[in-house]
């Protein structure tokens, strides 16, 4: 049987154009499965995004077809980008795989908090932002999926208005969906807004209202709290403020 070729990185330059309809624009990311860049269809203009999958991430294509699967089937839950077709062209005369799907305007969470004074966003703010998380995770964890890598790295935010529109990118499959699953979604969650508002060197200062939500990052106490995302969704959406002193 003939060993597959490792590929680490790509490296792509602007330009380069791949399987004959996609011009390369940028690098938006990179992962241990492959590369996600931003590309631009010959024909249209119209910018999308590719996700490039290292040979030895996708042997015989089960990484992509199961990605695509499971996008499809989420279709129609906003807070995931929404999956078009796949595409092959060849790197180092290997044959590779990618998916092409919408190109969502935004921000990736880390640079988008980067920029604020502090590095850290303030209590409303903060919780504004997670309710638009929880809302998307919610209608995911309905549909009987779960993410499995909730982090500042894997979401992307724009600013809307006084709202947020927030996507998820790089679902990870841990195995099938199950309650454990969706509380650890929820605790990765929380973990969020806990780094939104500073980590462990803000937290003491933190309003009750979130300390209540975060419980000290202990799980035991996050989960029996929130066990689903329904759950911090609707204490989002009716907790009551305590007076300021």
């Amino acid at each position: 049987m003939k060993q597959q070729q490792r590929i680490d990185s790509f490296d792509l330059e602007p330009g380069r154009v791949i399987a004959g309809k996609y011009v390369i624009d940028s690098l938006l990311g990179r992962g241990w499965e492959g590369e996600v860049y931003k590309v631009s269809e010959r024909k249209t203009g119209i910018p999308r995004a590719a996700k490039l999958f290292f040979p030895q991430r996708n042997v015989r294509d089960r990484s992509v077809t199961f990605y695509a699967k499971k996008l499809n089937r989420l279709r129609n839950c906003p807070i995931i980008i929404q999956y078009h077709h796949s595409e092959v062209f060849r790197f180092r005369r290997t044959p590779i795989t990618c998916l092409v799907s919408e190109f969502v305007e935004g921000e990736i969470l880390a640079k988008f908090v980067a920029k604020h004074r502090g590095k850290r966003l303030a209590p409303f703010e903060a919780l504004h932002l997670l309710h638009a998380l929880a809302r998307g995770l919610d209608q995911l964890h309905r549909l009987r999926e779960y993410h499995g890598d909730i982090h500042d790295e894997n979401v992307l935010v724009e600013r809307r208005g006084i709202d947020f529109e927030v996507k998820l990118v790089d679902l990870y499959h841990w195995g099938a969906t199950s309650a454990a699953a969706i509380r650890e979604d929820v605790i990765q969650l929380i973990r969020i807004l806990y780094d939104l508002v500073g980590g462990s060197r803000r937290y003491s200062s933190q309003p009750p209202e979130v300390k209540r939500i975060c419980c000290g990052l202990r799980r035991d106490l996050i989960s029996k709290r929130f066990p689903t995302a329904r759950h911090l969704r609707k204490h989002l959406e009716s907790f009551t403020w305590e007076a300021e002193p």
